[in-house]
C-alpha cells in the first residue's frame, strides 16, 4: 500500500525545469535536430532561424523534465556572443556540420566566448556532429569531435536530423550533464559518447 501513495505522490511532483541553448553555425541543422526530437519529422527546406522556443516533457532515470530549447540564430566567427544566452540556461548544445571544417572551427570560437560571458570554468555541454548521413562528405572525424569534447570534458554525441540518428540520445546526454554539474549524479570519466 505504501509503495502505491509513493508513486502516486511521485506522478504529482514537478518536473525540473531545463532550459538549453542549441549553438552553433549557420546550416549545420540546429533547428532540424529540435525539430526532429520535439515533433518527430525532419524539416528538409532551410529557413534561417532568428530564435525559436520548443518545448517538451521526457522522462529520463525516473525524473520528469519540461525541457525548453532554445533554437538560437547562427553564429559565426564575427557574431558577439548575446549576453541573454549566459544568464539562466542549465546547458548548451553546441552543433557542428561533419561537412563542414568552418563549423568546427566556429564551434570552438562559441566555446571561447561562452566560457568567457558565463564566467564558469566548467559549464554543462555537449557537443554535437550532425549530418552523418552525408559520410561520404565528412571533413571532420570522429576522433577529432571525441578529442575537442574530452578537452572540454563534454559529452560527445554525432546525430543525424535526417535520419533520426542518437537525436534523443543528444538530449539525454544534455540531460545528463546538468545533473552531473548539479552535483545530482557521479562524475564521469572523460567524455561521454553516444
Amino acid at each position: 500500500m505504501l509503495s502505491v501513495v509513493i508513486n502516486k505522490q511521485l506522478d504529482k511532483m514537478p518536473s525540473k525545469q531545463r532550459k538549453i541553448a542549441m549553438m552553433g553555425y549557420r546550416s549545420v541543422g540546429k533547428s532540424s535536430l529540435i525539430i526532429q526530437f520535439v515533433e518527430g519529422q525532419f524539416v528538409d527546406s532551410y529557413d534561417p532561424t532568428i530564435e525559436n522556443t520548443f518545448t517538451k516533457f521526457i522522462r529520463l532515470n525516473s525524473t520528469e523534465y519540461e525541457v525548453k530549447l532554445v533554437d538560437t540564430a547562427g553564429q559565426d566567427e564575427y557574431s558577439i556572443f548575446p549576453l541573454q544566452y549566459s544568464m539562466d540556461f542549465h546547458g548548451y548544445v553546441l552543433v557542428y556540420s561533419i561537412t563542414s571544417s568552418k563549423s568546427f572551427q566556429i564551434v570552438q570560437i562559441i566555446y571561447d566566448k561562452l566560457l568567457d560571458m558565463v564566467g564558469k570554468i566548467h559549464v554543462p555541454i555537449v557537443l554535437v556532429g550532425n549530418k552523418t548521413d552525408l559520410h561520404l562528405e565528412r571533413k571532420i572525424s570522429t576522433e577529432e569531435g571525441k578529442r575537442l569534447a574530452e578537452k572540454w570534458n563534454a559529452a560527445f554525441v554525432e546525430t543525424s536530423a535526417k535520419r533520426n540518428e542518437s537525436v534523443t540520445d543528444m538530449f539525454h546526454a544534455m540531460l545528463s550533464e546538468i545533473e552531473r554539474s548539479d552535483g545530482h549524479m557521479p562524475e564521469k570519466n572523460g567524455c561521454v559518447v553516444f
